[in-house]
């Protein structure tokens, strides 16, 4: 089966030059309103972490990180998967309370990723935080949340349109909400992505609540790391792609682990190896905020928006000669 799908008759709405400029109004537009929807403060992103800290994202558990010797420290760093965890350290840092975050720009290598239409090594996201009370660690204040970022992006989607009127991707502000475990139940026979595929054909914004756990048939939808995310409190934002006809994850996000899911976690992923970091120490002993966060691509976002067929219209990245050979003439891989 070929990875690298050139939809029939498929032609980009707008040319190379008009591309890159709407890319950068997208990226402003949508700071813009995510900061003004999140109440967040934009700071600087690390690239690269120390090892023996615990704060890089393990993602599924089998990625591995791009490692490299430091030798004024005697130690190696790590290029960041995401900022999962950098960033709940970050607001105990920049002393943030209650209703206040922060958003970074993050680029990273995941060395081990899949390459065709929706992915690369190359990843760009808005990484975000935002502190929070005990008391709204509920499925509730997440679900307004989501309904925050939605709105945002859909104020993005409008604006691009005033700019470029050719293009006509439109947002549904209505948000569907099915758990993991409903949404099995509703298509036991398919896998989690034909799942997937199935219920936002039907329901073009949908949110994914409690990835991570294993579900009623003994595997979890999705493979989620177990010490950020609480996996009760969690989910993905997708959105339906109509030039490749499936759907598109634009976002992972949830309210992170407190002390007692962080140990349940990692019982359940036989990892409590982690709990020698300091930043599980930190998260055992109280010493982080209680926090929401997540990250949203930036690639992505454009490639919907702007009715992409291929994540390589809109990011520079590297490509095997399947999928270059596959793009010839169809599709201009930056």
């Amino acid at each position: 089966m070929e990875k690298t799908i050139i939809p029939k008759g498929y032609k980009s709405i707008l040319d190379v030059y008009d591309t890159q400029t709407a890319i950068g109004f997208i990226k402003r537009c949508f700071e813009e309103a995510l900061t003004g929807s999140l109440k967040l403060k934009r700071v600087s992103a690390p690239l690269f972490v120390d090892e023996q800290s615990g704060l890089n994202d393990n993602l599924s558990g089998s990625e591995r990180p791009v490692k490299f010797d430091v030798p004024a420290l005697n130690n190696n760093g790590e290029i960041v998967h995401s900022l999962a965890k950098w960033k709940r350290v970050a607001l105990k840092q920049y002393d943030f309370h209650v209703g206040n975050g922060l958003y970074a720009d993050m680029n990273a290598i995941r060395r081990d990723e899949e390459l065709d239409n929706l992915h690369s090594i190359y990843v760009d996201q808005w990484d975000w935080e935002r502190v929070i009370s005990k008391e709204q660690r509920t499925i509730d204040y997440l679900k307004e949340t989501v309904q925050d970022l939605v709105n945002a992006i859909a104020e993005t989607s409008s604006r691009l349109h005033t700019k470029y009127p050719k293009v006509e991707t439109v947002i549904d502000t209505k948000i569907s909400f099915i758990t993991s475990q409903e949404l099995a139940d509703l298509y036991p026979d398919l896998t989690s992505k034909e799942r997937e595929n199935a219920y936002v054909k039907e329901h073009p914004t949908t949110f994914i609540l409690q990835i991570g756990d294993l579900l009623n048939h003994g595997e979890p939808h999705d493979k989620r790391a177990p010490d950020y995310d609480d996996w009760t409190l969690n989910g993905d934002l997708l959105f339906w792609h109509e030039p490749l006809g499936c759907a598109i994850e634009l976002s992972s996000m949830g309210i992170r682990v407190d002390d007692q899911a962080l140990i349940t976690q990692l019982e359940k992923a036989n990892a409590k190896s982690r709990l020698e970091y300091p930043f599980h120490q930190q998260v055992l002993n109280n010493e982080l905020p209680l926090t929401i966060g997540g990250g949203i691509g930036q690639s992505r976002m454009c490639m919907l928006l702007l009715g992409k067929a291929h994540i390589g219209e809109v990011q520079v990245s590297l490509w095997d000669e399947e999928t270059i050979d596959a793009c010839k003439d169809k599709i201009f891989l930056l």
